[in-house]
């Protein structure tokens, strides 16, 4: 004990109390994206109406479920650390046993930290997107990004867990249901996106006959242009078509040069060619 190194001691206890403050500061960081939720989806109850708020609140349900999806994932896997440690740690101290496996110590709080990062970007984005200010393909990335990170979470506590434990059955069930709620989320999001560009191409009340008249000009001269771009694709693709021809058939025939060349000798076995197997 003398002999060994005491800033090491001090990288111990760091460590061990490093994973308790981490999936602390995750827990706060969904139960602070939950009350944050709540509060763009009453905000957006006031300032908008029709197919906005019916998309917003349908996005915002399923980043609330998903949240709550999260929260018991977390919870679930504090649960499992704690047994971890208390079946593996022996005589020692719960510090000591972080230490002494440091390189699952560090996974785990590298797996904790982002989801605790994926919850607070998927409630950044959702706040643009209600806002208008924001992306709607961006929600999407950050619901990958937590399922990815909750595999993370999971495979990090399953190495040390026994295979039987109720708990890391529980933590996978979790993982499960993280899953599905982000898919949900991606579901919403896409359906939504679909509506508000939709009515945003097509709703022309409100529009005055002079705007109108206008809107179906530029339109006009959208179709024409398009019209034109397309007719130049299409001969484009032809005289694609006709050189990839004319390369095909130059493969295939051989140069005339006025030189007679001997004819190959055919090998044997290739004569013919073999029947082709026909599907059962």
């Amino acid at each position: 004990q003398e002999l060994r190194p005491k800033s090491l001691d001090i990288k111990q206890e760091e460590l061990g109390d490093m994973v308790e403050k981490e999936m602390a500061s995750t827990s706060e960081a969904i139960e602070d994206a939950v009350r944050r939720i709540e509060e763009m989806m009453s905000q957006a109850r006031n300032e908008s109406s029709g197919v906005k708020l019916e998309v917003n609140e349908r996005i915002l349900n399923s980043c609330t479920d998903l949240m709550k999806a999260i929260r018991l994932l977390v919870t679930t896997s504090t649960n499992l650390q704690k047994e971890i440690v208390e079946s593996g740690r022996g005589a020692a101290t719960t510090q000591e046993f972080y230490a002494k496996n440091s390189r699952w110590t560090e996974g785990l709080i590298s797996a904790s930290k982002a989801v605790g990062w994926g919850a607070t970007q998927l409630v950044e984005s959702a706040d643009r997107v209600v806002l208008h200010m924001g992306k709607y393909e961006e929600l999407i990335v950050c619901s990958h990004e937590i399922a990815a990170s909750t595999a993370q979470l999971v495979a990090a506590s399953k190495v040390k867990a026994e295979k039987s434990s109720r708990n890391l059955a529980r933590l996978q069930e979790c993982s499960r249901n993280v899953n599905e709620m982000a898919a949900n989320v991606v579901a919403s999001t896409k359906s939504g996106q679909e509506q508000i560009e939709e009515k945003d191409t097509m709703d022309f009340s409100g529009m005055s006959l002079i705007k109108l008249k206008k809107e179906e000009m530029e339109t006009q001269v959208k179709v024409l242009e398009l019209e034109k771009r397309l007719e130049g694709e299409r001969v484009r693709l032809g005289e694609l078509r006709k050189q990839h021809y004319v390369l095909a058939g130059g493969c295939d025939d051989a140069p005339d040069d006025g030189e007679a060349k001997p004819a190959p000798a055919p090998r044997r076995g290739i004569l013919k060619k073999p029947p082709i197997a026909q599907k059962p």
